[in-house]
């Protein structure tokens, strides 16, 4: 069962469900075989709650047993147990209320990203302290797994479903309607299985799974499922669990033996288990903490690198190079050898991250040096640089900037002297719209290191976001009397000439950039952008086709595609658009540019069926993305509108209703969602979308430019829906 909050709370309750006394129920949270949970509001303690509502059928024999639960749960003093603070009986259904959980389940974070050895070992210790405290009062949990365990953002871990899970629910209840059977048989023991009373051995039992899933990714026997998984589990011993050849072999022998399929030979309690779990974090910590160094100079000692501030034009990037030159030579000074080199690697791809390939390339060694060393800060710096760059290219994937904000947080709670997490933080915060809060970071990595580039440039992103356009002129001037070659900085001069409507003083320095760093890719997809502002278009195509001649580049076909597009030439486009997603020429797995390319062929007679097999595409996926992120809107809605061309009319509905539900105050996704009741015939639905868009501040010229909507804007209704939209 997940209790978090990922949205705003809708006090609109579901229709089918009755609020318990004095509560109003928000929306659904987990729903499984025995019960519901809600978000919920408590009008007044003016607080949210959850509530879960158990089944009146499955319950009419279990009700006393309920209500002991629920007072042995609150008889529990320990942060990670999950408050319980009423139960409600409307005579229909016993419910439950209790505190609304913040943060990721483990499920999720185990989906998202590899789990350091540090961290797995830390929540790993976390609960195994909070269930000792619970084994001491009697109590067992029945049911510990990645879906019942939440992370807050502060790292502590909270217990879901206590003293419900045993007696009340086996299965537990999971988000999305599920079966969840097949989850809940891989973390019982297999004296559980054979029908023993679970116990405080078969909570460590299935700690035990848990540390081995974060180790590997996935727990054992994952490709089983019910009966067959049962046997497995019952059949089989963790000594013959297979652990990938990089994991820690201490770790490792930790998950065995608390996994041991004798119960009498896994550790004596949860203390003990706790207790060998900080012990190994912190003889892990005391290997990899680096000997003290003789002080240098700020540049000597720190990683020093920069990425300029994004500017959306026509289509492109303003690009940023990430990398001085002297960077990769002061990794190999104070890295062991085999770090340094994929230190050095995965910076200098930094350095070229506007080159197709050159991401993965930057997450494959820093990832790396995380595997042997968990607690490396500066390798978490670069992987959330990494992942922060990775949501720069593609806005619409969020969990790109939530896994960039996680490394940062890593890397600074591993050295909080460390100049590069603060830059990386500061980067992570700048693209989460937290302008002060980024230029605070910045201005504490400058402390740190008042020459490192990264914060330099930040600061001046960060002030020229703000609007303060003469402080930020005044720092990237001074920034280029130190590094009066460093094409990052000069794209920044050109960025802030560029916002300010001077774009021959922008085109001056994009061509500077070219002239210091011919083969940036970027630089000629921003001079592209100063000399479309100039109405040179056909300068602007030339400069396309010169950055083509040094390197293809999905990003430059993309903005030749939308040029081409913009001036009537659909053939060229879509051209240039196939170049795009093209494995040789571009990238053939960002679903936008499939998109883009199904959109430019439907109003090319004859390619019709081209265009379907580019949604196609475009589609699967969106679905792949949908699978590790389910509950993301922007997914959600793109994948209904992109049904909605292809005619699988359900589909589109049943996820535009889902995204709708998610993020009702988006002004996208209403436009999102009129196009799409638009395409699949329901008017009424459009116009009502649109009408709300539109009140979210969703402009007009977009609205009155999109071909799909001709139909709809000839409607007598729609001048009526424009005047009460504004």
């Amino acid at each position: 069962m997940n209790l978090r909050s990922d949205t705003s709370f809708s006090p609109a309750p579901p229709s089918t469900v009755s609020a318990p006394g004095r509560y109003r129920l928000g929306r659904l949270l987990g729903d499984g075989g025995f019960g519901q949970v809600f978000e919920a509001w408590d009008p007044a303690l003016c607080r949210q709650v959850a509530i879960k509502q158990l089944k009146p059928d499955t319950l009419r024999a279990q009700a006393v047993s309920l209500l002991d639960e629920a007072r042995l749960a609150t008889s529990l003093r320990h942060p990670a147990f999950v408050q319980i603070y009423a139960l409600e009986d409307d005579g229909r259904s016993p419910s439950i209320v209790m505190e609304l959980v913040h943060g990721q389940t483990l499920r999720q974070m185990i989906a998202a990203q590899p789990m350091p050895r540090a961290q797995a070992l830390e929540i790993i210790a976390q609960v195994a302290e909070a269930m000792a405290v619970a084994h001491a009062a009697g109590l067992v949990h029945g049911d510990l797994k990645p879906a019942n365990l939440m992370v807050e953002s502060s790292g502590l871990v909270r217990i879901l479903d206590f003293g419900l899970a045993r007696r009340i629910d086996p299965q537990a209840t999971e988000p999305g309607g599920g079966a969840p059977m097949p989850g809940t048989i891989a973390y019982m023991a297999p004296e559980t299985l054979l029908g023993q009373l679970a116990d405080a051995r078969s909570d460590i039992y299935s700690l035990g799974v848990v540390l081995y899933e974060m180790l590997c990714g996935a727990r054992p026997f994952d490709h089983l499922h019910g009966l067959a998984l049962a046997a497995a589990q019952v059949q089989s011993s963790s000594t013959q669990w297979s652990f990938p050849h990089d994991c820690d072999p201490d770790c490792a022998a930790l998950a065995r033996a608390l996994a041991a399929r004798d119960p009498a030979q896994r550790p004596a309690s949860m203390l003990a288990v706790a207790e060998q779990a900080r012990g190994l974090k912190s003889a892990g910590t005391a290997a990899t903490a680096p000997a003290p160094a003789p002080r240098r100079h700020p540049y000597r000692r720190r990683l020093v690198w920069a990425a300029l501030g994004l500017v959306l034009l026509a289509g492109g990037l303003l690009g940023r190079k990430m990398l001085p030159p002297p960077v990769t030579q002061l990794a190999q000074r104070w890295l062991p050898s085999s770090d340094a080199q994929s230190m050095a690697d995965g910076l200098a791809a930094l350095s070229i991250f506007d080159r197709d390939g050159a991401l993965d390339t930057a997450t494959d060694k820093f990832s790396a040096i995380l595997a042997r060393k968990p607690d490396h800060a500066a390798a978490a710096a670069g992987l959330a640089l990494t992942y922060a760059l990775r949501y720069l290219g593609d806005r619409s994937d969020r969990s790109w900037l939530q896994r960039a904000d996680a490394s940062a947080q890593l890397a600074l709670a591993h050295d909080d002297q460390l100049a590069l997490a603060y830059a990386a933080q500061a980067m992570v915060r700048e693209f989460q719209g937290d302008n002060a809060a980024a230029l605070r970071l910045e201005e504490q990595a400058l402390k740190l290191d008042p020459l490192n580039v990264f914060a330099l440039s930040g600061r001046i992103a960060i002030l020229g976001r703000m609007q303060r356009f003469d402080e930020a002129q005044r720092y990237v001037d001074s920034a280029l009397s130190v590094y009066p070659r460093e094409r990052r900085l000069i794209d920044q001069a050109g960025t802030l000439r560029y916002r300010q409507g001077d774009y021959r003083g922008a085109e001056q320095q994009f061509r500077r950039s070219i002239e210091v760093e011919p083969d940036a890719v970027t630089a000629y997809a921003n001079l592209n952008a100063a000399l479309l502002r100039q109405g040179r278009i056909d300068e602007a195509l030339q400069v396309l086709q010169q950055g083509l001649h040094i390197r293809p580049s999905g990003q430059l076909y993309t903005n030749l595609g939308t040029a081409l597009f913009q001036r009537g030439d659909y053939l060229g486009a879509a051209q240039a658009f196939e170049h795009a997603v093209s494995a040789s020429k571009g990238s053939n797995n960002a679903y936008l540019r499939w998109a883009n390319l199904a959109d430019t062929l439907r109003w090319i007679p004859g390619r019709e069926p081209a265009s379907r097999e580019a949604y196609h595409e475009a589609a699967e996926l969106l679905r792949q993305l949908l699978a590790r992120s389910p509950n993301d809107v922007t997914y959600l809605s793109r994948l209904a509108l992109y049904c909605a061309k292809l005619g699988q009319q359900a589909e589109a509905a049943s996820l535009i209703q889902r995204a709708l539900s998610g993020a009702p105050k988006e002004p996208d996704v209403r436009f999102r969602a009129a196009m799409t009741y638009e395409l699949i015939g329901q008017r009424d639905a459009a116009l009502g979308e649109l009408r709300a868009a539109q009140q979210l501040g969703y402009p007009d010229g977009f609205i009155t430019a999109e071909p799909d909507l001709l139909a709809l804007r000839r409607d007598p209704r729609f001048q009526r829906v424009k005047k009460e939209g504004r």
